[in-house]
């Protein structure tokens, strides 16, 4: 049906001013509605080809992608078969892997076998009755055995189709092309085509909704339609993309001739028609909806188009060729990205999936599919860039560097991240400004951190502090659950990394001594919640740990433990933390934070404490004259919303008490955590959303909070000094046999020492200088011991040889007592 009316835009254009204003004119409201949600990020999909047949039952008159049997035989001089076998299908998929391709684009025609006995007896050949089948079949094998994400572009099909192949691709497309039935009809460029009927096609992209497949569309311009039909084909996507939600994005391609077709000679639309279509596609379609143009079929500057509306270039292959346009080779990705940041936007990799429909992974994703999603996907839900992860010994590739540029910048503009870095020096940032600074990159990035670097200058000054801490993990085993926990041993940790143990006093008491003795200021302690511990056991470690060295600071027990003590001997909270004061408790760790959001919590430890309980033990602990840590563990099926609640929740409950010394990043360490192994987490935050964790919590949480500390034994030594330059100003403590991170994977070693510190500290131009837990000067004769600290002496496994309360009839069937 022809537009006859003023359909609904979103905004005050009618028809008659979209079909009469310059495309330069309608591109200003084209931006505006562009940066709501896409900022200045222009995306685009790193992708393979995979051409599974060229055989189709259509014959598009603008199309040279599609051959007959007769022709392929030609071209190949052989017998080979018309459809790719799963063997090249995988070479090609795998050459893609090799370049750091996430997707496998499958291109292919529409049911060739109804036209075509040649591609009827290859499916039989092949073991398969259907091209759709075959098309599954081949999917799997790509995802399965390369973890590249298919993503299907098969032509018409119906709700079961996309109910059996949803279970193998995380995407599927099919083009609109034009709503125009007349140009179907004989001299049209879609005559003898059955499938490119556009009620068809409609009714296909409705079954794909009705399936929960995420979806690419668009429209091809210059065939023969009108600028007033062109309108009402993205009007009909809108109409889709508003019922079902599930377009993720919409292409506008323009059409190029093609020697040997019946359009050769068919005029091309000009560069102004491609943009004035893509600001009116820009101005009618949802927000979120996604615009695109291909790079590599435009001739004029790059930056018209980005200028006119688009937010993403589509998929660029650093292997293949596009195979339905050949003569249009892509673009190499420097220059793609030098065009895109001329223009003031930074070029950004995402996946063949969008981050909404990642971001709702159990509407849109079948169980086959999230996890390898998952694996590929930033906290965000764009693509994972580079190969840097926390506690890895892998060192940073080019991606990583890229996604952490210092510049130089070209084009430089006000983005919406500077506003709110404005906003920052003289209101508080709301949740939803906290979360857009985690997506920072390229300049934005640069003056986050610059931001938050001046902030910790201008309260910190140049002084980076560090203590010098035995850690001292008493026990690992645990009743708990946690899914993201490779340091805890019990009845489904076993496998794990590490025996199960449990330290005898007298062990304790001789890590105590030999910490004192090497100048350590603190020892901290922390373990599993053992089923058989009691209130009484914790308070028997701080009576141990200060018999052996009254003067050292005791830094021990989570929230957890506390909960545990306390419920064992009946005690209110209250009372029970200031036993553990009377007993010799200093200060204890905020850990067991995770994240404080309820709906995180569950997934990752579904039987601990929720949020709530955890901020009041806080503040009870500061109520008590306990000051504590703030931590929290990051990157693993979180967001960047769930960070920024995090963070405004430290912040109220600094506020109310200030009891909070510092606050330290933890970012999650995959390697050995059950939920990795599973399938069910990201593999820690990328190396960019890592430096922004403390150059945001330094901006959120100063004046409140003064010290951001990096954690040297999930970063590496490298990537915490980038962190001192990005707001963080401590280096923690030495940590003599840190366990937590070593258990989940961690490999960059159990101590840094106090020389070492100093010297990274030095390195940097900055000032160290050793402190006590409570950020205190450590005395002089301390410092001097822990710069010449004699070697750790090695941990005894030996069995013990008498009688002790803490081990007493905590017994573990494959637990290994250290004394």
């Amino acid at each position: 049906m022809p537009i006859t009316s003023q359909p609904s835009f979103e905004c005050d254009h009618t028809v008659d001013t979209l079909l009469n204003t310059p495309w330069q004119t309608l591109a200003i409201a084209a931006q505006q509605k562009r940066a709501t949600v896409w900022g200045t990020n222009i995306t685009y999909s790193r992708k393979v080809f995979i051409p599974l047949t060229k055989l189709c039952r259509d014959v598009c008159h603008y199309c040279t992608f599609a051959q007959t049997p007769r022709a392929l035989a030609r071209q190949q001089q052989t017998k080979h078969s018309v459809y790719l076998s799963p063997q090249q299908v995988l070479e090609i998929a795998r050459q893609g892997q090799q370049q750091g391709c996430k997707e496998a684009l499958f291109t292919l025609g529409d049911q060739p076998e109804l036209r075509y006995s040649a591609a009827r007896d290859a499916l039989r050949n092949l073991g398969f009755e259907t091209t759709l089948e075959y098309l599954g079949h081949v999917a799997q094998l790509v995802l399965e055995e390369t973890g590249l994400l298919p993503h299907l572009n098969p032509g018409l099909m119906q709700l079961q189709d996309y109910q059996r192949l949803r279970q193998v691709a995380p995407s599927m497309g099919i083009m609109l092309e034009t709503s125009a039935q007349r140009l179907g009809d004989k001299g049209g460029p879609h005559y003898g085509s059955p499938d490119k009927d556009p009620q068809r096609r409609l009714a296909s992209l409705a079954s794909a909704g009705l399936a929960k497949v995420a979806m690419t569309s668009g429209v091809l311009i210059g065939i023969g339609e009108t600028r007033l039909e062109r309108l009402q084909s993205i009007v009909e996507l809108k109409k889709l993309a508003l019922q079902y939600g599930h377009i993720q994005e919409v292409i506008v391609q323009n059409f190029k001739a093609k020697a040997d077709t019946k359009m050769a000679r068919f005029p091309e639309p000009s560069m102004e028609e491609l943009c004035w279509t893509i600001a009116c596609a820009r101005v009618i379609l949802p927000a979120e909806v996604s615009l695109q143009a291909p790079p590599n079929l435009f001739d004029g500057n790059l930056g018209q188009l980005i200028e006119a509306g688009i937010n993403d270039w589509g998929g660029v292959s650093p292997v293949t060729p596009d195979h339905v346009n050949p003569e249009a080779p892509w673009p190499h990705l420097d220059a793609l990205a030098k065009a895109t940041q001329a223009t003031g936007h930074e070029l950004v990799e995402r996946l063949t999936v969008y981050p909404r429909f990642t971001q709702q992974a159990d509407t849109w994703l079948a169980p086959g599919v999230r996890p390898k999603v998952l694996k590929l996907s930033d906290s965000s839900g764009l693509a994972r860039v580079g190969q840097w992860a926390p506690g890895a010994c892998t060192e940073a590739n080019q991606d990583d560097l890229n996604d952490i540029a210092s510049g130089p910048f070209i084009g430089r503009r006000k983005s919406a991240i500077s506003q709110l870095l404005e906003k920052h020096t003289t209101q508080q940032l709301t949740q939803k400004d906290i979360a857009q600074l985690f997506s920072a990159r390229g300049q934005d990035f640069a003056d986050v951190c610059r931001a938050a670097n001046n902030l910790r200058k201008a309260t910190n000054g140049d002084t980076v502090s560090y203590a010098v801490v035995r850690n001292i993990n008493y026990t690992n085993i645990c009743q708990y659950q946690c899914s993201f926990c490779a340091f805890s041993k019990g009845k489904r940790h076993d496998h794990l990394r590490g025996k199960p143990y449990l330290l005898e006093p007298s062990e304790i008491i001789r890590r105590v001594n030999e910490a004192w003795a090497r100048g350590a200021t603190e020892v901290c302690m922390q373990g599993g919640i053992h089923p058989q511990f009691t209130g009484e056991t914790y308070l028997d470690l701080c009576h141990t740990v200060k018999q052996a060295q009254p003067n050292i600071h005791m830094h021990a027990f989570s929230p957890l433990e506390v909960a545990h003590g306390a419920k064992t001997l009946g005690m209110s909270v209250q009372d029970y933390l200031q036993a553990l004061k009377s007993a010799g408790l200093n200060s204890m760790p905020g850990t067991a934070a995770e994240i404080l959001n309820d709906d995180i919590r569950r997934q990752l430890a579904p039987d601990k404490m929720l949020s709530n309980q955890w901020l009041d033990i806080i503040r009870q602990a500061h109520n008590t004259g306990l000051a504590t840590t703030a931590t929290i563990m990051f990157g693993h099926i979180d967001n960047y919303q769930h960070w920024a609640e995090h963070l405004l929740r430290i912040d109220q409950l600094q506020q109310e008490t200030g009891g909070f010394t510092e606050f330290v990043p933890l970012p999650f360490v995959h390697m050995e955590a059950p939920m990795f192994l599973r399938g069910q987490a990201r593999k820690g935050p990328t190396l960019r959303e890592t430096i922004l964790m403390h150059a945001v919590a330094r901006l959120v949480l100063s004046p409140g909070i003064k010290n951001i500390q990096v954690s040297w034994v999930k970063v590496g030594q490298t990537w915490a000094s980038h962190c001192l330059n990005s707001g963080a100003n401590d280096l923690g403590g030495t940590l003599m046999n840190e366990s937590i991170s070593r258990a989940a994977g961690a490999s960059h070693g159990q101590e840094l020492d106090a020389a070492g510190m100093e010297c990274l500290i030095k390195s940097l131009g900055r000032m160290p200088l050793q402190r006590t837990t409570l950020y205190s000067p450590a005395c002089s004769v301390q410092h001097s011991k822990a710069l010449s600290a004699p070697a750790l002496i090695p941990v005894t496994n030996a069995m013990p040889s008498g009688n002790a309360s803490l081990t007493a009839n905590l017994v573990h069937p494959k637990a290994e007592i250290i004394s």
